[in-house]
């Protein structure tokens, strides 16, 4: 007989249209989902969705498949809800999505007092307001706001971008050419120093070049590193340049293990917001997250 869960991961894509949907609604990682996917695939002999981007659309014989399953799953799963134990009925389970460098600043340090599941997602801003919208996340921390009529946002603080050096960078020397006020000289004088930057994300550097020297930069950055957090660590070594935002390095900068460079002649600054859906029966453990959040950051 077919394995049960081959069936349930199926439904679960079905229901979600991605297979990072189907692998947050299973509580499974997305390369177990794709692995039931083909098995269950190759055990009925044909193609039961169509990759459309990141969509994943059933085909004619997976329509099929599913309204022949949809039934029998559903009071199979209404059957494993009645026999669960009683602790785990009640304990609610919220989706929290945000950026990785976000996550470690803030909520990580609280995961193991929470008195609720919790699962941590990360992505691009836009793929979690669709995920919040389906249902998929409870809560998401951005600074970009979505236009869906379902999604509400707060906002509750800012952070600045600003350029940020190791120890061993001439702070003096700097300040020297910024007080010339010749935009040229500042943009040689910084060009002329090695830069650290984020694997696939060069937005904040390419918003505070912009804002500042009207153009996008001209070079790439030396150094390709997975994370903020990263930057972060390896200008504690000394020496190198990057644009990241404030509240990363506070404390890094109030220790004077890197410095604070440049604000930039026109601030840079990004409103946070929490993206929640207007009706959640999870009010109570959202806010407690948004607690823990506002006092983190305020």
């Amino acid at each position: 007989m077919v394995n049960l869960e081959w069936y349930r991961t199926f439904k679960a894509i079905y229901k979600t249209g991605t297979l990072t949907g189907a692998a947050g609604a299973l509580f499974i990682s997305q390369p177990g989902v794709s692995l039931h996917l083909s098995s269950l695939e190759s055990y009925v002999g044909y193609k039961l969705f169509d990759r459309t981007g990141r969509k994943m659309i059933p085909t004619e014989r997976g329509k099929v498949l599913f309204n022949a399953l949809v039934e029998p799953l559903t009071k199979l799963e209404e059957i494993e809800k009645n026999f669960q134990q009683s602790t785990e009925k009640h304990t609610p389970t919220i989706s929290v999505g945000m950026c990785f460098e976000t996550f470690q600043i803030t909520l990580e340090q609280y995961v193991s007092t929470l008195p609720f599941n919790l699962i941590i997602s990360f992505g691009e801003y836009p793929e979690m307001l669709d995920q919040l919208e389906k249902g998929i996340l409870d809560l998401i921390i951005t600074p970009k706001k979505g236009v869906s009529p379902n999604i509400e946002h707060e906002a509750f603080s800012c952070e600045n971008i600003v350029l940020v050096g190791g120890k061993d960078i001439d702070l003096k020397a700097f300040k020297d050419v910024h007080k010339t006020k010749n935009r040229t000289k500042i943009e040689l004088w910084l060009k002329q120093h090695k830069w650290y930057g984020t694997t696939g994300d060069m937005e904040h550097l390419f918003q505070f070049w912009s804002l500042n020297f009207g153009k996008k930069p001209d070079f790439r950055p030396n150094y390709i590193v997975p994370n903020l957090n990263s930057i972060v660590r390896c200008l504690s070594g000394g020496s190198g340049l990057a644009v990241i935002p404030d509240f990363l390095c506070h404390d890094e900068i109030q220790s004077g293990e890197i410095q604070l460079v440049w604000e930039g002649e026109k601030k840079l600054k990004n409103t946070l917001y929490f993206g929640t859906r207007k009706k959640t029966t999870h009010n109570q453990e959202i806010n407690h997250i948004k607690d823990l959040f506002k006092k983190v950051m305020s």
